[in-house]
């Protein structure tokens, strides 16, 4: 199973349509979709190791104005915004949320672009907060750029001896990377 979906999403990341795809995914990760961008990054960059900051810089831009999605959803959709925190864990995320950025602000904006926990959580909930919209950008665009060109560049330089091991040990890989998939669900869920 994990060999035929690995070839499927290697073939899509070498098609004409990867950016195009590559740009949805983004977009809807930061503000509803499930899904994290590197899922398609990650073998597109493997695929076409000459374009890594080119699908990195689209990545970044589509993750930013999907953010901004997420920013009007917590504005202008409020019931929307809970419904899409109570999917991922957080039925009363707008206290919890407007807390953190009462108490943090700008650095929960900076801690949680980087890392893989949904960055949709901070899209919606800035906009609950009503944060400010020209610090929320530019702190997006600094945060998501450092994560999705580190991965391009780690993938680019290194990528061919990473891509032979994971090869080699696909099963064992992907077994571990579910694992940690959701051990980080649920320590989103318990700390956050």
């Amino acid at each position: 199973m994990f060999r035929k979906l690995y070839e499927w999403v290697m073939r899509l990341a070498a098609s004409r349509h990867a950016p195009a795809s590559l740009a949805a995914v983004s977009f809807a990760e930061s503000s509803f979709f499930p899904i994290p961008p590197d899922v398609m990054l990650a073998p597109m960059v493997l695929a076409r190791r000459e374009k890594a900051f080119l699908y990195a810089g689209i990545c970044t831009i589509a993750s930013v104005i999907g953010g901004l999605l997420g920013y009007a959803i917590g504005v202008f959709l409020e019931p929307v915004g809970m419904f899409i925190l109570s999917i991922f864990g957080h039925p009363e995320g707008r206290e919890e949320f407007q807390h953190w950025f009462d108490q943090y602000g700008l650095a929960v904006i900076l801690a949680k672009g980087l890392t893989p926990i949904p960055y949709k959580l901070v899209t919606i909930t800035a906009g609950f907060a009503r944060f400010d919209l020209f610090t929320f950008i530019w702190a997006s665009v600094l945060t998501r750029g450092v994560r999705f060109f580190a991965v391009a560049a780690i993938l680019k330089y290194a990528g061919p001896a990473m891509l032979a091991e994971f090869e080699r040990r696909m099963t064992l890989y992907s077994i571990l990377l579910l694992v940690l998939l959701i051990g980080g669900l649920v320590a989103v869920k318990v700390f956050f």
